[in-house]
């Protein structure tokens, strides 16, 4: 069976917020690589609209390297009760809300590699309440914000096992958890 992945950068302090304004700094080759190795597991991307509008407007602009060529090649899943059509980013298929649980829970029967998710907010938190969450793997950046978006919510809450924690020369720490049903 499938996963469902949720990988998501971090700070210290446990704000999520435009990575891409601090997250390069600790982005060393060999995180690069454990990035492309996720990728490669993953055929198949689950977004909410914002990070699928905003992944769509970015990722098919990038030069051509294997991260692109993968993320931009695979089949897209945006949730979305308010989208008309989902036609601006390679091969993409609406999800409505109420057909979030059924529509996953097909994914994850249908052969094929894991499906990521990148970011953390409600899509993570109903996957996760629906027992549909595999893991999570957080990217924790030696970096405090003092604000910003919250990793987790009061929706979030759950219990958690380890399974990995990896550490680069950057300082960046990834911790593998996997929600305990």
């Amino acid at each position: 069976m499938r996963k469902v992945i949720a990988s998501t950068y971090t700070t210290l302090d446990g704000y999520i917020d435009e990575p891409q304004n601090w997250s390069f700094d600790y982005r060393t080759d060999d995180a690069t690589q454990y990035a492309l190795d996720l990728m490669r597991r993953s055929d198949a991307l689950l977004a909410g609209r914002v990070t699928y509008e905003g992944f769509a407007s970015v990722w098919p602009t990038r030069p051509s390297d294997e991260f692109s060529d993968r993320i931009n090649g695979m089949h897209h899943y945006v949730v979305s009760d308010t989208l008309e059509k989902a036609d601006v980013w390679g091969t993409s298929t609406i999800i409505r809300g109420e057909n979030l649980v059924e529509e996953v829970t097909k994914l994850k029967q249908q052969p094929g590699g894991d499906i990521i998710i990148y970011g953390n907010g409600q899509l993570t938190d109903a996957m996760s309440q629906a027992g549909l969450l595999d893991e999570y793997h957080l990217w924790v950046h030696p970096l405090i914000l003092g604000e910003g978006e919250p990793l987790f919510r009061r929706e979030s809450k759950a219990k958690l096992k380890l399974l990995e924690n990896k550490t680069f020369s950057s300082g960046l720490v990834i911790l593998v958890y996997q929600p305990e049903q």
